[in-house]
């Protein structure tokens, strides 16, 4: 199994992946920061394993089910959401010391890297804990584009940064390829029209992902790899290339500033999940 199964004889120009679950697994330092909210507010902790079903929608959704217990959290009242995010948010704007990167992800990473593939970031995060986590596991600089979960006002399912990232790559959806584990993931990228290769160890509620129907269900990223590519995790980068990474942040801040054009240029996109 392989991308010889979705791109013949060759591979994608453009790999987009989902952050937490597919690459990082950050749901220890999220549980951390969500039961310091609730102690905070004077409620029992929800624990590792609640949070890890409850992740994948971004901040403002995790609190929320956090305050209700449960995925469903129609009844928590906006103005009691918004005085938890503020207490979550600041508390896992420290560091990241319990997130750790999965298994094969560096390998695969600098593989691609060194074939000449172009690599995007495509998470619902928020954009200000993107960039202090991937420095944190030291993966950041292989991606050209990141999108965080406000970098755009839409996040995925919606498939607005996939498109996005696409354009600014200038790459066919049928170059391209995305990677993630979630139902919102296999969603967004059936929208933009390019295959979903889904992580069967990641989040997503509770349920296999091969039930939402993902091109590919495999269970570590070195799958994808060619025979004979399997090699163990190594260091990230060479020395050289380590002192002169890509300015990731601007390319952050270019999608915050064309973020407009692109919503014109979609206009006549009507999604439905």
């Amino acid at each position: 199994m392989s991308f010889e199964q979705l791109f013949p004889g060759r591979l994608p120009r453009l790999v987009m992946f989902d952050l937490d679950g597919t690459l990082i697994d950050s749901v220890p330092d999220l549980a951390a920061a969500v039961d310091c909210m609730l102690h905070a507010l004077g409620r029992p902790a929800a624990g590792i394993d609640a949070v890890r079903d409850w992740v994948g929608n971004g901040a403002k959704v995790l609190v929320r089910r956090a305050l209700a217990g449960d995925i469903d959290h129609c009844a928590v009242s906006d103005e009691e959401a918004e005085r938890a995010l503020a207490l979550f948010m600041d508390a896992y704007s420290g560091s990241h010391t319990l997130s750790r990167v999965y298994p094969g992800v560096r390998t695969t990473l600098k593989w691609l890297k060194k074939q000449g593939v172009e690599m995007a970031l495509i998470t619902n995060k928020p954009e200000q804990f993107v960039g202090p986590l991937l420095d944190d596991m030291k993966i950041g600089r292989y991606f050209r584009w990141i999108i965080g979960g406000d970098t755009l006002p839409q996040q995925k399912p919606d498939p607005a940064a996939l498109l996005f990232v696409m354009q600014m790559a200038e790459i066919k959806a049928e170059d391209a390829v995305f990677i993630g584990d979630s139902r919102n993931d296999v969603l967004a990228a059936r929208a933009a029209g390019v295959p979903c290769v889904a992580l069967s160890y990641g989040y997503n509620h509770g349920r296999p992902i091969a039930e939402e129907s993902p091109a590919l269900v495999i269970d570590d990223l070195r799958e994808l790899l060619p025979d004979g590519c399997l090699a163990p995790d190594a260091g990230v980068m060479s020395r050289d290339s380590a002192a002169n990474p890509p300015p990731r942040d601007s390319i952050v801040v270019v999608a915050r500033k064309h973020w407009m054009k692109l919503i014109k240029a979609l206009a006549r996109w009507r999604w439905r999940a």
